[in-house]
């Protein structure tokens, strides 16, 4: 338990963040074979409209929304990944098709080392850690 003075405070210890998906099989096709996540839950078995992936300490859900909603240019969610050994992950990403044109590991002006990319759905993921 947390106090603050006399009282008991709330306390964040993780997040689960929910990317939207048109398809949630493909999106765990790509994030279990391409990302090398495991699948933690799925609402169904063989047609799952929600589903969860775990890759270390990290967990993310994935929810099925009209693919229409793709039709509006609208910017999707960028998940920043804080990553240990970024070095190794690069490389384990960069065999397996996933990076765009623009994708370098590089150092930023604001102190990390990072890489991004978008998964098939928009959605953007950026794997960084301290410099």
């Amino acid at each position: 338990m947390y106090f603050h003075g006399m009282e008991e405070k709330g306390y964040l210890h993780q997040i689960h963040p929910v990317l939207p998906v048109w398809d949630v099989v493909e999106a765990l096709d790509f994030y279990v074979n391409r990302l090398g996540f495991k699948i933690a839950f799925a609402d169904d078995a063989k047609n799952p409209k929600y589903a969860g992936i775990l890759r270390d300490d990290i967990e993310i859900h994935l929810q099925w929304h009209n693919k229409k909603m793709w039709e509006v240019d609208i910017d999707r969610p960028m998940l920043r990944i804080v990553s240990q050994n970024i070095e190794a992950l690069y490389n384990e990403y960069s065999n397996v098709d996933v990076f765009n044109a623009h994708t370098l590991l590089r150092e930023t002006a604001w102190g990390t080392r990072e890489f991004a990319f978008y998964d098939p759905f928009k959605n953007g993921l950026t794997f960084y850690r301290d410099v």
